[in-house]
């Protein structure tokens, strides 16, 4: 099984295509260039490196949120125009998901953290068995002490992952009451190869759409929208 794995979710850019469980290919940049200027340039190189016939994937996972909401919208914009250009499948698959399975195997529970402005961040909760990763918490938007006190009644150590961590890190040192570590660079953002990796077990499943029927999952409203909200409150009252 060939898959080619989009994440755009965050300040990464990261393309990568995984054949059989070996990553044949990865392709990820952290640099302040939009995702528009990056991923088709990036995907074109990395097709180039490891002689790639895109007509040969059996499916495109991509990132489906939450997250930036430009990126969200990018990633899924470009995984949709390649599954209709070469009629392959979409798997969506949570940000926070993904990020956690860079962590596999893992004794500590992981906690992907993502900075989403306003005080509050994009988070679960994840647990590793020996053969299964098990969600405690479902991706949400909520303050970081909501999350840090979920973590605090399980009673387990918990390693933090994200764009999240300088954000929240002092909160996280003042609240979290259990053992807690963060992830090395290696694993401490977004990686099209976990979210490949992550994907095969969904394609397996038949968790799979067209790319007509994709979607990102924003999680909660853009800025321009709640402020149009609050503009049209505002008129009414």
């Amino acid at each position: 099984m060939k898959i080619l794995g989009i994440d755009a979710s965050g300040m990464v850019a990261s393309i990568a295509i995984v054949e059989d469980d070996i990553v044949v290919g990865e392709y990820s940049t952290n640099f302040k260039k939009t995702h528009s200027q990056t991923l088709l340039p990036m995907l074109e190189e990395l097709k180039k490196m490891i002689a790639l016939d895109l007509d040969t994937i059996d499916a495109i996972a991509v990132a489906a949120g939450p997250g930036s909401f430009t990126g969200l919208r990018i990633g899924s914009a470009t995984a949709k125009g390649l599954g209709l250009a070469l009629d392959k499948p979409i798997i969506s698959v949570s940000t926070i998901e993904a990020m956690a399975y860079n962590l596999w195997g893992s004794a500590d529970n992981v906690c992907p953290i993502m900075d989403a402005r306003r005080g509050q961040t994009y988070t679960g909760l994840y647990h590793f068995t020996d053969t299964e990763m098990e969600c405690i918490v479902e991706p949400c938007a909520v303050d970081i002490t909501e999350i840090i006190e979920k973590i605090n009644a399980t009673g387990g150590s918990v390693t933090f992952l994200g764009d999240g961590v300088p954000v929240f890190q002092e909160a996280i040192a003042d609240k979290c009451k259990v053992p807690h570590h963060f992830a090395p660079a290696h694993m401490n953002r977004q990686r099209a190869a976990s979210l490949c990796a992550r994907a095969e077990a969904y394609y397996l499943a038949g968790k799979v759409q067209t790319a007509a029927e994709h979607r990102p999952e924003y999680l909660r409203l853009s800025q321009a929208e709640r402020e149009r909200m609050e503009a049209q409150k505002s008129g009414q009252e």
